[in-house]
């Protein structure tokens, strides 16, 4: 039987660090403030029928009509998709049963775009479609934006510097960085609407080109946070 040495077991990891090493835990916080990349609308359009084919016809040519205009705008619109369909009988009292007395189509449309003068007039046209509801826009910043990195950098550097300065404070300076912690990053925008919807599921075209929207993209603030735990050389406290 063979017994262990107790000087060949490592010793814990202590938190709180040692005399001769102690430890300094702080947290580094970066707000920046950038123009959106993006703008993204959701487009429901609707359609009624007494019939399931002719509801069902009539969605299918709005929902061809909304997808023409929006794909006319080539480049300034990134990414469009189809999102849910749905198409759902209204019953009626009748007598002592019921009976379908409608039906109610939706189709639930998403568009991207990068363009934002293109998105006032292609919001104002969307809207004044027959019984075609205009959501948005909500702006943001792409996955992949600088901003995201700079800000991220920005908290690793006030880390830094607020650990200076808690150094200097004791008379000493940092040996070595242990720990880097990202508490994450994220977009604090908040979404914008307006109020041109209910006015757009009721009525069709007035005019041929109806005016376009001025439409003011909001600023995204981004927020970015680490906690950095850092050795200190040993202070020579008096």
């Amino acid at each position: 039987m063979t017994h262990d040495d107790p000087n060949d077991t490592p010793n814990p990891s202590v938190p709180y660090g040692t005399p001769e090493a102690p430890r300094l835990a702080v947290r580094g916080e970066a707000h920046l403030e950038a123009e959106p990349e993006l703008a993204r609308i959701g487009i429901t359009v609707s359609a009624r029928g007494t019939d399931r084919r002719t509801a069902l016809d009539d969605l299918t040519r709005r929902n061809t009509t909304t997808l023409d205009l929006v794909k006319s705008y080539g480049e300034a619109v990134e990414k469009l998709e189809t999102g849910a369909f749905s198409l759902t009988p209204e019953f009626t009292k009748h007598g002592r049963g019921e009976r379908i007395r409608t039906y109610h189509g939706r189709v639930h449309i998403t568009a991207h775009l990068t363009d934002f003068t293109a998105l006032g007039e292609l919001t104002t046209r969307l809207a004044d479609l027959d019984l075609t509801r205009v959501d948005g826009p909500l702006w943001s910043l792409r996955p992949t934006s600088p901003v995201h990195a700079a800000a991220r950098q920005q908290a690793v550097r006030e880390a830094v510097q607020r650990a200076r300065e808690y150094a200097e404070a004791l008379g000493t300076t940092l040996a070595a960085l242990v720990e880097l912690a990202d508490t994450g990053a994220e977009d604090t925008h908040r979404p914008m609407s307006y109020g041109m919807s209910r006015a757009a599921m009721v009525r069709g075209a007035v005019d041929d080109t109806p005016p376009a929207l001025d439409l003011e993209p909001e600023r995204q603030h981004i927020h970015a946070a680490v906690n950095a735990r850092f050795t200190l050389h040993p202070p020579h406290l008096q």
